[in-house]
Parts: structure tokens; C-alpha cells; sequence
């Protein structure tokens, strides 16, 4: 009798436990909006609509989609350092990559066709914002000498590119496990008809230009 009511006392013990636990496992589950987000959405959006007399805020340029692409042309010679490629961009994108293939074949480059050379993935809604605020905040000022970022790389439609050297300057690669330095490019996706208008949704971001606007 008294190891039935020691078994009972458990069990209540261990639901009461579970039920206390479930509010916190619901606001864990619960979508929370990135940052940068809420910031285009409060701030950026009526900024850039004052400031290019919009008439709606649907013509106010958005960010659709950020393209990472890291080449790696020496995985002709050493195939593992696609591998080291690949896994380190994932790391850096949070979801999984494509492995990019050759698509024609260079004799002096000993490139076959089909040979993979790269790795490169997309992303889109609330990881696009993330990443852009990592990027931001914490991955180009490790930049050795950072002094801010070209503003000649926009390919007047809007879009802007972004040349990295180094995949170390985020803080999520183990520096200690690199056997090899990659660079990558940043490609910024935008909605804008122009690149002014890109470079002001960039740089309300907070896109660290070296110059204050573009022609």
C-alpha cells in the first residue's frame, strides 16, 4: 500500500513538472521576427517612402533574397576542400547548401564538365534577416582593417554584391578546425528599380558603405 501511494506521488510529480513546462516549450515554438524585420517594417519602410515620395508603400524597395556562392576552383586538385567548403557554408548559412558543377570543360585549367567547383545556397524571409544582421553586426567588423565596404558593386538593377575573403570572420566557424581559407560572395537581392534606391535600403540595413550615397 504505502509503495502504490510512493508510486502515485511520482507520477503527480512528473506531470506537474511536464505541465509546468509546457508554457516555455510553446514560447520557444512561437516565431519570433528577426530584427532587422522589425526594423524595415517600423523604421525603413516610412523612411524610404518619405524619402523617394512613394505613393504606396508597396513601391518601397525590399530585400527578396541573399545568394552565397563560395567558388573553389582548387577542388580540381583536392576534392576534400569542397568538402571543407561545403560544410563551413552551411555552418555560416544555418540550412543546407547545392554543390555547383562545371559547366563546360577547360583542358588548361584541368576542368571537366560536371567536375564540382562550388558550393552555393539561398536565403530567403526570416534566415535572410539573420544572416544580414550577423553579417552586420558582428561578422565584417572582425574584418582585419575594416574601413567599410565598396559601393561600386551594384549591377544597376538593383542588386549589390559583396566580396568576402576570409569565412573565418564568422564567429561560428571554429578557426582552430580551418585547413583552408575560403572567400565567398554576398549577393543582395532587392525589389529596388534603381541603385540608389538599393544602396539607401541597404544602408538603412546598416551596410557599413565608405561612402555616404551613389550616383
Amino acid at each position: 500500500m504505502a509503495e502504490q501511494k510512493k508510486q502515485k506521488e511520482q507520477k503527480d510529480k512528473k506531470a506537474k513538472v511536464v505541465e509546468a513546462k509546457q508554457p516555455a516549450a510553446k514560447v520557444i515554438e512561437e516565431k519570433i521576427p528577426a530584427r532587422l524585420k522589425v526594423k524595415y517594417l517600423k523604421e525603413i519602410v516610412p523612411k524610404l517612402k518619405e524619402q523617394f515620395n512613394y505613393k504606396s508603400i508597396m513601391q518601397v524597395p525590399r530585400l527578396s533574397k541573399i545568394v552565397l556562392n563560395m567558388g573553389v576552383g582548387q577542388a580540381t586538385q583536392d576534392p576534400k576542400i569542397l568538402d571543407e567548403a561545403v560544410k563551413d557554408l552551411e555552418i555560416i548559412a544555418g540550412q543546407k547548401v547545392s554543390v555547383r558543377q562545371a559547366k563546360q570543360a577547360i583542358s588548361n585549367f584541368k576542368l571537366r564538365e560536371g567536375m564540382k567547383i562550388g558550393a552555393k545556397v539561398t536565403l530567403r524571409r526570416e534566415r535572410m534577416y539573420e544572416f544580414l544582421d550577423r553579417l552586420i553586426s558582428i561578422a565584417l567588423p572582425r574584418v582585419r582593417d575594416f574601413r567599410g565596404v565598396s559601393d561600386k558593386s551594384f549591377d544597376g538593377r538593383g542588386n549589390y554584391t559583396l566580396g568576402i575573403k576570409e569565412q573565418i570572420i564568422f564567429p561560428e566557424i571554429n578557426v582552430d578546425k580551418v585547413t583552408k581559407v575560403l572567400g565567398m560572395d554576398i549577393t543582395f537581392v532587392t525589389t529596388a528599380k534603381a541603385d540608389k534606391e538599393a544602396f539607401e535600403l541597404l544602408t538603412a540595413f546598416g551596410m557599413p558603405f565608405r561612402k555616404k550615397e551613389i550616383n
